[in-house]
């Protein structure tokens, strides 16, 4: 459907769901339908837009130019007049906003129960919380208003809802999307995050956002060296037994079927003594650290008191026990933390945890709001702390409570990430990281072939077939292991092969690596283009050209 039929078809969901307490800035029909009579009349003009058709809502700490943002707290509210980076190069994209969503008050929770417009229920069963603090985001996602929505993720987020409400939550690594207009919770540690019903859709939206912006300082390229795929053949650490404890009984038959659902998509699971993790959690809200959520908006709380939720004021608050030393202190923790995760992760590709341990009712947490909130995050609040990446992927239901598994890597491996949750899902996996390099290949490092683990082992990804334009011959060398030469001559035949992608510094570590005469220059292909692959000017070595291609030739 084009993007005005589907503003048409948001709306009407809005009205079929009446979940009225997701949104706390719904926008005009009207005006929402003019806008998508612009992004369709930039498409007729013939501009590029990746989210054209698509409609998203914004966490409400989200600065959307003209909206309120209040982070569910009416005092606190003021009218942005610019939009979030990361909105900003949505809207840039052409995807449409339909408002602001309902938020655990100032962010602070993972239970969506903490907003004066009202706890967020549950998607699938009103008793149940919707989980926070990006509540309204998953829902509207959950129920099928939007195509996709933006959250924020301190200490899960952006990744506890998507597991309560049966969808996917993308938190990439720290800033990879800037979080300028983005009322701070803790801002070492803020990220903006997507939901989605599917991986395709949430990265397709982070994509878009990633990339470094002067409005923001602690925002960070991609590094060069990154990996483009997770391995052929993956290791993943996963919990022991104890440290599955926190887990619902009604969970643990769906935590196993996830586990046997990675064995058969060839990811190997580990059992890994995950306890430093989890204590590494534990610095978020029980240390100093949490004086950064006061020093955030702490003041608002003394100057609003009866406004602010007073589970927030109550966790907030407790910064004022600690002192400058105390912070400095927990600060030093938190690096060798740091340092001891990646010791304990060395040898793997990923770590395979639970997303929430318990979907529980909203009378649960109206009951404790401070120990079950507290729950919700054993599995997550150590990620963002320790400079993790990771992706949330639902992993069925007990009855109507949900449950979803989180893969998480190490900063800047979302790729990695993403891939492995593919496996686990049985979607195909999308490209989030950027691919800034390429080499076309025709032989021995073809997929399946001696060499390919050349590849694989510098994180290349496979982007599919191509052929040669017809101006090449094949020569089969005698070494070991057999691979061929592609010469362009004037008597030449077009040649099969498959094109992969590489980050520049794995183009470069694969170039010094090759051994003589064999060297990397362009090579013309069918639709005219020039790619990157093997070449030399001297023919050399056994004529095989006649067998159609390197396979047919081995096959032969």
């Amino acid at each position: 459907m084009n993007t005005i039929e589907r503003v048409e078809a948001a709306f009407a969901r809005i009205a079929a769901t009446d979940r009225p307490e997701a949104w706390i800035v719904l926008r005009d029909k009207a005006d929402v339908l003019a806008e998508a009579e612009r992004v369709e009349a930039a498409l007729a003009a013939g501009e590029d837009l990746p989210l054209a058709g698509k409609v998203y809502a914004a966490k409400d700490n989200i600065d959307v130019a003209g909206l309120d943002t209040s982070a569910a707290c009416p005092p606190f509210a003021y009218r942005p007049e610019r939009d979030a980076t990361a909105v900003a190069r949505l809207r840039a994209a052409g995807a449409i906003c339909l408002g602001k969503t309902n938020l655990d008050q100032f962010a602070t929770g993972l239970v969506g129960t903490r907003s004066p417009h009202g706890a967020v229920r549950s998607a699938h069963d009103p008793a149940l919380i919707s989980g926070g603090s990006s509540s309204g985001s998953a829902v509207i996602v959950a129920l099928g208003v939007a195509d996709f929505a933006l959250g924020t993720d301190t200490a899960g987020s952006g990744r506890v809802p998507a597991a309560l409400n049966g969808i996917v939550g993308i938190k990439a690594s720290l800033g990879l999307v800037p979080v300028d207009g983005v009322v701070p919770a803790c801002a070492s540690y803020d990220c903006v995050t997507v939901f989605a019903p599917d991986l395709a859709g949430a990265a397709a939206a982070m994509r878009v956002m990633t990339g470094p912006s002067e409005a923001d300082p602690a925002s960070r390229p991609w590094p060069a060296d990154i990996a483009l795929a997770a391995p052929p053949r993956a290791r993943v650490a996963v919990p022991r037994a104890d440290d599955l404890a926190p887990l619902d009984p009604a969970f643990v038959p769906l935590w196993t079927e996830t586990l046997a659902k990675a064995e058969d998509a060839g990811i190997e699971c580990v059992e890994l003594d995950v306890q430093p993790l989890l204590r590494a959690a534990l610095l978020l809200y029980e240390g100093a650290l949490v004086a950064e959520r006061y020093a955030a908006f702490g003041e608002y709380i003394d100057a609003w008191p009866d406004a602010v939720d007073a589970t927030v004021a109550e966790i907030v608050m407790g910064a004022k026990k600690f002192s400058g030393a105390d912070l400095v202190a927990d600060q030093q923790r938190l690096r060798a933390a740091r340092v001891e995760a990646m010791r304990l992760l060395d040898g793997f590709d990923a770590l395979l945890l639970p997303t929430a341990p318990l979907h529980p009712r909203i009378t649960e947490v109206e009951a404790d709001p401070i120990a079950v909130n507290a729950k919700m995050g054993t599995y997550t609040n150590f990620v963002n702390l320790l400079d993790m990446a990771a992706v949330a992927i639902p992993a069925g239901t007990a009855g109507t409570k949900g449950f979803g598994v989180s893969v998480i890597t190490p900063a800047f491996a979302d790729q990695v990430a993403l891939d492995l949750a593919a496996r686990i899902t049985g979607e195909p996996s999308p490209l989030f990281a950027p691919a800034e390099a390429e080499l076309v290949v025709f032989g021995a490092h073809l997929q399946g072939m001696p060499l390919n683990g050349q590849l694989t082992d510098l994180g290349a990804r496979l982007a599919g077939e191509v052929a040669t334009a017809p101006a090449y011959r094949m020569y089969a060398l005698k070494i070991e292991p057999p691979k061929p030469v592609v010469v362009r001559t004037a008597r030449g035949v077009s040649l099969p092969g498959e094109r992969w992608l590489l980050s520049p510094t794995a183009l470069g570590r694969f170039l010094t690596a090759l051994p003589e005469p064999m060297t990397l220059g362009k090579v013309e292909l069918d639709d005219g283009t020039l790619a990157t692959g093997f070449v030399t000017t001297v023919p050399f070595g056994t004529d095989i050209t006649a067998a159609g291609g390197w396979r047919a030739h081995q096959a032969a």
